[in-house]
């Protein structure tokens, strides 16, 4: 591993996986060597202003791979690693790999709170991209594609594609599909009357912000649940900015959760509108956005596994009392709310 890295004057010789496109039919450690120009790969927007920040937890047999790609976008000293303690290779893997390393107690982890620790530490810097652990760039210049809508002085956060990984099932597919259509397209404060709640959707696993924007608006919030994302997205818009979808930039992310885990989140989605319910006074509710992306489900489905139609009825079902009984953690003990939430630390 400590060969993964290596300088060359003006360039840096970084080693990535082969072909990031077949990831399912090669071994995770199966690396080639390719030269990234640090002039050529921003086109605009200086390298020198753009940091990346990953948290991390036992990243797994995958985080090779996650790195590796991140590392054919952008040279090692723009990564942050922001490690919640992990017991696994994680840190010692981005270590080898030049990347900038702060490991904080796993008690302290919040998705707001933590990520707003790495835009402090980011203060030098003018963009920030956050990405997960599980979330693997396609190519080598997703990045450069992402930052590029802020050469739109009014864009102050931009967020990628997702597109399912190789193994996901049809489920998980159709919900990448729904969310991340192939066109690019940019949202205001307007679009709330045209897309709803659907016009502060964005996801942290692929997005960039301008940092004295998210700084205009106190930051990411650091007292949520999770979807500080979201908070932060509404925020933005209602201060006058613009937020950009950027298909051209994509990332394989996608996740196949059990039929609790889908009612966990679900819970945990209804506990953050309870209790930022601002965010449906000002951009209206979820419910039509909810049955459309059901009708769409139940057709690809159809067309495609209909034997899945029974299982995705049933996470339909669990989705809905989640969220539901979320809405209401204001009047359920706390040990009920640590059971049914996925994000069972916030619950101390």
């Amino acid at each position: 591993m400590s060969h993964l890295l290596e300088s060359k004057g003006a360039d840096q010789v970084i080693y990535v996986l082969e072909s990031p496109g077949i990831f399912d039919q090669i071994s995770p450690n199966r690396l080639i060597q390719m030269t990234y120009d640090k002039q050529s790969a921003t086109e605009g927007v200086p390298l020198s202003s753009v940091r990346i920040i990953i948290p991390t937890l036992n990243a797994g047999l995958e985080w090779n791979k996650v790195l590796s790609a991140v590392l054919s976008n952008v040279p090692a000293e723009n990564v942050l690693i922001l490690d919640s303690s992990s017991i696994d290779a994680t840190a010692e893997i981005a270590r080898q790999m030049g990347c900038k390393i702060s490991v904080r107690p796993r008690s302290e982890f919040n998705h707001g709170a933590t990520r707003q620790l790495g835009v402090v530490m980011s203060a030098q810097y003018e963009f920030v991209v956050f990405l997960t652990q599980d979330a693997v760039l396609q190519g080598h210049d997703d990045i450069q594609q992402l930052i590029a809508s802020f050469k739109d002085s009014g864009v102050a956060a931009a967020y990628g594609r997702q597109l399912p990984a190789l193994e996901a099932g049809a489920i998980e597919a159709h919900a990448r599909i729904f969310n991340y259509p192939p066109e690019s397209s940019v949202k205001t404060l307007a679009s709330k009357q045209e897309l709803g709640f659907k016009s502060i959707f964005i996801s942290n696993s692929f997005a960039a912000y301008r940092l004295s924007a998210l700084n205009q608006v106190g930051g990411f919030p650091g007292d949520v649940l999770f979807g500080e994302d979201t908070v932060t997205a509404a925020k933005l818009l209602l201060a006058g900015w613009k937020i950009a979808y950027v298909a051209e930039a994509k990332v394989y992310h996608s996740h196949s959760y059990t039929w609790i885990q889908e009612f966990r989140r679900y819970f945990d989605i209804g506990v953050l509108h309870s209790r930022e319910s601002w965010l449906r006074q000002e951009f209206g509710g979820t419910g039509g956005e909810g049955k459309r992306f059901v009708l769409s489900e139940m057709r690809f489905l159809w067309s495609r596994q209909w034997w899945l139609l029974p299982s995705a009825l049933i996470r339909t079902g669990l989705k809905l009392a989640g969220y539901r009984l979320g809405s209401m953690e204001r009047i359920l003990p706390k040990p009920l709310k640590r059971q049914w939430s996925m994000n069972k630390s916030y619950w101390k």
